[in-house]
Formats: structure tokens, sequence, C-alpha cells
């Protein structure tokens, strides 16, 4: 297993911050379509000793999503971001297909131990902000349905599997976060165990693969280290992070050691499974002194993790037998 992390920024200080700390691979938001602007990232974090590996976050996709990219604009510049992450090296993309939103919190301030800051999530507090929007009325208009979205995605993969294929990059699908069945009148559907499996089988291929995303399948009420081994074949990245709650509906963030979830069987169940590739901490407190920078992407939360996530791993590695050993 690889420690990876995104940077935000993406600086010097905080690439020398992640070296330090043991950190092998950087994640990176999509730069737009200019090739350029990736690789000038990838000249900066190798300058450090680290590798770029990931590109994740802001894709052009949202039409796609919807089935309404009718000019192809979309799914061209999906096709030559893939074309340029393989020219360059970069292994892995990750993408989400939640239609109309991302990752949605309704608090950024929930208190975790000693005073540190988590994000959390209630629907209640979201439907009720949703229907006191200026824009609720419009939200009806926009609906799509749960099998709208699997024929979205279905055409979608067998258009870009072949060109991950011929590319070398591995495609890697984030769960909706929150995992629901429904949110702002559109269906989700990246929202279960079973639902990940109909994924990969929709196009079968080593390069249709999985992003783990701890918080959101424990949000799911999963059997967590059960889980990993069952998907574990098609796992291909991991989001580290944890949750405590009552469902999809309402949880809030913890430190990644201060969950319900058993992290070291967690760790070890990655290691029985096969998985060797990147793992980043993930919507990390925000700890005294940062209460003024992005919710979940401060950096002294993260230090934290690193070392954490570095103490599971080598403890896995020294007792718990990975598949390929003899």
């Amino acid at each position: 297993m690889r420690l990876a992390s995104v940077l935000t920024p993406l600086n010097d200080y905080h690439l020398t911050l992640a070296a330090q700390c043991g950190v092998q691979d950087i994640t990176v938001r999509y730069p737009g379509p200019d090739p350029e602007v990736l690789l000038r990232q990838q000249r900066q974090i190798a300058a450090h000793g680290l590798r770029l590996a990931i590109v994740e976050g802001y894709l052009p996709i949202e039409r796609l999503k919807l089935g309404r990219d009718e000019d192809g604009q979309e799914l061209a510049a999906m096709k030559a971001l893939i074309r340029q992450m393989g020219q360059a090296g970069i292994p892995l993309l990750c993408y989400n297909f939640m239609a109309g939103t991302d990752w949605v919190r309704t608090r950024l301030d929930a208190p975790e131990r000693g005073g540190a800051r988590v994000t959390g999530f209630d629907l209640s507090a979201a439907e009720r902000a949703m229907s006191l929007s200026a824009t609720a009325s419009t939200i009806g208009t926009d609906r799509i349905s749960a099998d709208e979205l699997w024929r979205n995605l279905e055409r979608l993969l067998r258009e870009l599997v072949p060109v991950a294929e011929e590319s070398g990059v591995f495609l890697a699908m984030h769960p909706d976060d929150p995992p629901l069945p429904e949110f702002q009148g559109k269906a989700r559907i990246m929202n279960s165990v079973e639902n990940f499996e109909q994924l990969v089988g929709l196009v079968p291929s080593v390069h249709n693969g999985i992003c783990f995303c701890q918080g959101t399948f424990a949000a799911m009420g999963v059997d967590l280290p059960a889980t990993i081994r069952r998907l574990g074949p098609n796992i291909r990245y991991v989001h580290f992070r944890d949750v405590r709650g009552s469902g999809p509906g309402n949880f809030v963030e913890t430190f990644h050691d201060n969950g319900p979830t058993d992290m070291v069987a967690a760790m070890a169940a990655y290691r029985e499974a096969g998985f060797c590739g990147p793992m980043r901490p993930d919507h990390v407190p925000q700890l005294i002194g940062e209460e003024a920078g992005e919710p979940g992407y401060t950096m002294l939360g993260r230090l934290f993790a690193y070392g954490y996530m570095r103490g599971l791993m080598q403890s896995v590695e020294k007792f718990v037998r990975h598949p390929d050993e003899a």
C-alpha cells in the first residue's frame, strides 16, 4: 500500500511536509484541458521525490451523468484527459456519478475530540434548507431516475474503458456521499455494495474499478472488513476515513482513530485482499488555528492521519499475509 494525499493548496510547503511524513503519491484536481498544466504539476511534485498518481474532482462529466452531452464536448474532454494521463504516466482517475452535486454536508463545525471541528450531514436539515431555497421550486424539473443513471453510466464506460485500457489508466468510481437513494430529486446509484458489483460488471476490465471511500461505505452500514475483502479485486484507490452516526442520512466525520470502525481490521483486510495501491486520508478534522481553512482539507489533521495510517500499514505488512506471498 502507498500513502497518498491531496494537498490544498498544492504548494511547495505542503509538498515538503507530505514528503517528510512519508507520503508517496499525490492527488490533484482536474486542472483543465491544457495538458501543460498537468505536466507542470507533475514536475513540481516530482521535485519533492513524490509521484503524481491520481486525478480526482472537478471533472468535465456533469452533462454526461445526466445524458445531456449532445455535442460530445464532455466525452471528448474525458477521453483527452485519460490519454494525457497515460502519456504522463499518471495511473488513476477517480470520478463519481452523483448527478447535480458532489459530496454534501449540512454542518462544517461539528465538535470532535478536544474541540476540533468536523463536517456532518443531517438529511432533515438538508431538506429544510432546500424547501427554504429560492430555487427549490425548480428542483422537480431536473429529475433523473436510477434506470437513466445506469444507462448513462454504461454508455460512458463503454466509451472510456477502451481508452483507459489503451492508455494504461485505471478508472476508480467513488461512492455517492452521502449514499442516499435520492437527493434533490435525483436518484443515486453508487450507494450499495451490490451496485458496485453491478458497476464493475457493466464493462468487465481491470481498468473499470472502485475508489473505496471508507467513510461512505461506513455510512451504508456495512461490515467494512468483510466488504473490503468482497470488493478487494476491484479496489484501485482508497479514501481512508470514518464517520459516526445513524446511517446515510445522519452522521459526522471523526478523527481517523476515534470512530466506530475497527481501523486495524480494515487495514488488515486491504492487505488480505491484495490491495497495494494508493490510500489517502480524507475529510480530516480542523485543528486549532485552522478554523479559517477549507473544512475537511486542512493540513494539521492530515499530518496526524499520515502517522496513524503509516503505523497501521507497517503493522499489517508485518503481521498479515498478502495473497501473493508464498
